[in-house]
């Protein structure tokens, strides 16, 4: 029998990758991993093998990620970085853009659009993005590219 903490040191680190792909803040992304471990704990015999345990982590760790911005509302302030202060036309046409790709991703179904969050700003691989899902590499190969076909198309329709 593997004990949680073996658990924990090999899939803190997928569970944290996954999260950051979710919310984007680091800070939250370690909270919420320790909750997710912390949840695995206390459900471990609720774990009936049927999945990968990669698969039953981030689905723990995905709700509660959900249950926590239940729990905690934010308003998105833009970064100082972010406010486009010099009028450079350039600068103001780099964020649409941003925003129009950002804006068609939100659109795809939600299976696609996290294994492109995933794959792009998570920076997973392509095996451990299939772990995560508990399927195949070529799955999430596949599925990456179906998501990248539907984007192209739907960018290249608005020009």
């Amino acid at each position: 029998m593997v004990s949680m903490d073996e658990i924990y040191q090999k899939y803190a680190q997928t569970v944290y990758k996954y999260l950051m792909t979710l919310c984007g803040n680091d800070s939250l992304a370690e909270e919420i991993t320790q909750e997710t471990f912390f949840q695995a704990i206390k459900g471990i015999d609720s774990f009936d093998g049927s999945c990968k345990i990669t698969t039953w982590l981030c689905s723990i760790a995905r709700n509660q990620l959900y249950a926590w911005y239940r729990k905690n509302p934010v308003s998105v302030e833009p970064k100082e970085e972010d406010k486009i202060t010099d009028g450079s036309d350039e600068i103001l046409l780099q964020k649409e853009e941003k925003i129009r790709l950002l804006k068609c991703i939100h659109q795809l179904p939600d299976t696609q659009k996290e294994i492109v969050q995933l794959r792009i700003y998570g920076n997973l691989s392509f095996s451990e993005i299939g772990e995560v899902f508990g399927k195949s590499e070529n799955w999430a190969r596949v599925t990456f590219y179906r998501a990248k076909e539907i984007l192209r198309k739907e960018l290249l329709k608005d020009e």
